[in-house]
């Protein structure tokens, strides 16, 4: 083994995910190449490296490195150097040439000491001096953290992503207990601390292994959309996991109980209690279906005796005024809106939904009533705005979401205790709307309040866990109106009536002269891989006018393969947001974020602080799962990009929460529910049968505004539609709505 002391003149090659990279290191005698991991290194850095010399036999001697620590410059031409690197988050070149100026070889002290007394230097606020303080002490404890997990093999990354979960403290916290990291950092499973509490020991049949693995493999149920899992699927799971006896998991099981980790319930039992089952659920998922049982029963208990001698008089105004005629079921919804505490409106597009919700709230507003509105997204809030000419809010909005330091502490101003200012609440897209969303939201609806759900029930259930408005309808415990009717001016777009037939599962018509709905056939991948992206960048803004980045949205239903979301978006890059020199670029992953690039959030982030610019500016915290926008700028000396959101909304992106954005050229359809594109295009290509389904094809179709672009192959367009095996999903709310119907055990 050698040690050599040396400045990193150049980083040749560096991957972010691991560490791995390769520079030029000059030292007093000679400079050389060093290859090995040495993650958050930075040109001028000084490093203390310790490792073999080898020969590769293309690029000649080097230093395979198998240790390394940074050394802190001592010479103010060093310091100038180390500081322009961008090591310290918020000083760059000139920032640097200004410090060194002003305090000369005592810099770095003055940064560590002292660093308010920077605001002595013109342009730096005392904020900023703060922060290059505080950025100045987290390096040392960071690599000391980096260089801890390493060994574990948790990427920089997501070492960095743990440092800021637990600070100083961050490797006495995970010597205690390792199951924190799948615990408390999003991104870190429970395999990865698994790995690490074996190898510190950890009695792998210990109660705190057994316990952390139950609620492991809930969670992963959670992620799959299952509130629950009933106890014998569970133990098998868990046992496959962990390679422990089923008396361990029944101990721990009976330990979490008892700790109000997880809740059982019975279910499934006939009139004689046999042939039952125990469902085990997280806490938080059964008192969230308690909750929205409860509440949703005693709201519709009200009954609202509202005058309707007059209500025929009353729907001709509104018909007149609004230039458009009820059909008599859609008269029956609206009279049920004004007499029922609970109604749910559901049915596909052209039903009328729309005009529905539009005469019941001038209905009601006449009245003197209070209306609010509200959908899952932005998106469909938007829309929804646009279509009834009142505004909606997303529900985070209405139900002013607020914050308190991490995602678990994000919490809700409006509750019980301070609920919704209004006499009707309408909330929209409730297919989107998860277990835990609907808790919260009938929190904060009060009694005595009118609740209107509306929502597409053959669309695909939520990303999050639950099947609330199927459980709803199905429970047969809440008052709910299906429209089937499509209207005449539905009728003339064949999405709309294509939508419906393969709902049905009938064959759709394609390719109708001067119509909305076409299907290319390409048999080869490739050929239809080049046909999306030409459609994109080509075709589709040549002959229709389409802005290719706000107009059309290519849906894919998988993530991996030919056309998946990862090829997808790669290939869309390369036409919509090629390299420029005036573009700035981030490598994270497999992906090279790029100004001017489409992106997504993929996670609801409550700590997250946006600002709106205009005539109104305004400020506020939360960017949710689903959110799109247009990537505004990317300083890799601030290590920082900002998002543009569809809502105007600025958004200051730190690049340790990268994993957070995801290229959103193509996204998932799952991903697009609650959203609506002037133009859809989508790859008709062979992928696993449990997502070539019916409803994923009827979602992805209804997504579309003005035109859908199917292409690739006939056979799988059938085969989508002959599936209509929807995806399990286990969700107690319907049963306990069916249960609970009459009030009692509350």
């Amino acid at each position: 083994m050698v040690t050599i002391e040396a400045t990193v003149e150049e980083i040749i090659f560096s991957n972010e995910t691991n560490g791995y990279t390769v520079c030029d290191v000059k030292s007093e005698k000679d400079t050389v190449t060093a290859v090995g991991y040495m993650p958050f290194i930075n040109v001028g850095e000084i490093l203390r490296l310790t490792g073999k010399w080898v020969t590769h036999p293309d690029y000649g001697e080097q230093l395979k490195v198998e240790t390394y620590e940074k050394v802190l410059p001592d010479t103010i031409d060093a310091i100038e150097k180390y500081l322009s690197s961008g090591v310290i988050k918020g000083v760059g070149p000139q920032t640097a040439k200004k410090i060194i100026e002003k305090y000369g070889e005592a810099a770095l002290e003055v940064i560590r000491d002292t660093p308010e007394i920077l605001t002595e230097i013109k342009g730096i606020s005392r904020d900023k001096a703060l922060k290059i303080g505080q950025a100045f002490e987290e390096q040392k404890g960071l690599r000391e953290v980096v260089m801890f997990f390493q060994k574990y093999g948790i990427s920089p990354v997501y070492s960095a992503k743990i440092y800021k979960a637990f600070g100083e403290r961050t490797i006495e916290e995970i010597k205690a207990n390792p199951y924190k990291l799948a615990d408390e950092v999003f991104g870190i499973g429970f395999k990865t601390a698994d790995r690490i509490a074996r190898s510190m020991g950890i009695d792998p049949v210990s109660r705190y292994r057994v316990c952390s693995g139950i609620k492991y493999v809930l969670s992963r149920a959670a992620l799959n959309g299952h509130t629950y899992m009933p106890e014998f699927e569970l133990n098998e799971y868990t046992s496959q996991l962990l390679e422990v006896r089923l008396e361990d998991i029944n101990a721990a099981l009976i330990a979490s109980v008892l700790e109000r980790a997880v809740w059982t319930e019975r279910s499934g039992e006939d009139k004689d209690g046999e042939n039952g089952y125990n469902k085990v659920y997280l806490n938080a998922f059964y008192n969230a279906e308690l909750g929205v049982c409860r509440r949703l029963l005693e709201l519709s208990e009200a009954a609202f005796r509202a005058e309707l001698g007059d209500f025929e008089q009353k729907i001709g105004q509104v018909q007149r005024e609004e230039g458009v005629v009820l059909a008599d079921m859609q008269k029956a919804a609206v009279r049920e809106a004004l007499t029922n505490g609970v109604l749910i409106i559901t049915g596909g597009p052209g039903t009328g939904k729309t005009t529905i919700i539009k005469t019941i709230i001038r209905l009601l507003n006449s009245e003197g009533y209070e209306v609010v509105l509200a959908a899952p997204t932005g998106r469909a809030a938007k829309r929804m705005s646009d279509a009834t000419g009142f505004e909606a809010k997303t529900i985070h909005r209405l139900l002013e979401i607020g914050y308190s330091g991490t995602d678990a502490d994000a919490s809700f101003q409006k509750d019980e205790a301070n609920p919704i200012a209004a006499d009707v609440v309408i909330i929209d897209e409730m297919s989107m709307v998860d277990i835990l969303l609907m808790n919260n939201l009938l929190k904060a609806v009060s009694p005595g309040t009118r609740l209107i759900l509306v929502g597409d029930v053959d669309q695909l259930p939520s990303v999050g866990p639950g099947n609330v408005l199927k459980d709803i309808i199905e429970s047969k415990m809440i008052m709910s109106v299906k429209l089937t009717e499509i209207f005449r001016q539905a009728e003339e777009s064949m999405i709309t009536v294509n939508a419906h037939k393969i709902n049905k599962g009938e064959y759709p018509c394609l390719n109708k002269k001067d119509k909305d709905f076409f299907f290319l056939h390409r048999s080869n991948g490739n050929d239809l891989l080049a046909t999306i992206v030409d459609l994109c960048s080509r075709r589709l803004p040549s002959t229709y006018g389409y802005d290719p980045m706000r107009h059309i949205q290519v849906l894919t239903p998988t993530r991996k393969g030919l056309v998946g979301v990862a090829r997808l978006n790669i290939e869309l890059q390369k036409a919509l947001n090629p390299q420029g020199p005036h573009k700035n670029e981030k490598v994270f992953r497999d992906f090279i974020f790029r100004e001017g690039d489409r992106v997504m959030q993929i996670k609801n982030n409550y700590n997250l602080r946006w600002e709106k610019e205009g005539d109104v500016p305004a400020e506020g915290m939360g960017v949710f799962n689903g959110d799109t926008g247009i990537i505004h700028k990317i300083c890799n000396e601030e290590q920082k990009l900002i998002v543009l959101f569809e809502d105007e909304k600025n958004v200051v992106y730190d690049f340790g929460i990268l994993d957070e954005l995801e290229p959103a050229f193509s996204i998932t359809i799952h991903k697009s529910q609650g959203s609506e594109f002037p133009v859809v295009v989508m790859p008709m290509f062979q992928g696993p049968k449990m997502l070539m389904t019916r409803n994923l094809l009827y979602t992805a179709v209804t997504r579309a505004k003005k035109l859908v672009v199917l292409v690739g192959s006939e056979e799988v367009l059938g085969e989508m539609i002959a599936n209509e095996k929807e995806t399990l999903r286990y969700s107690g709310l319907c049963e306990k709505m069916r249960k609970y119907g009459s009030g009692v055990l509350f």
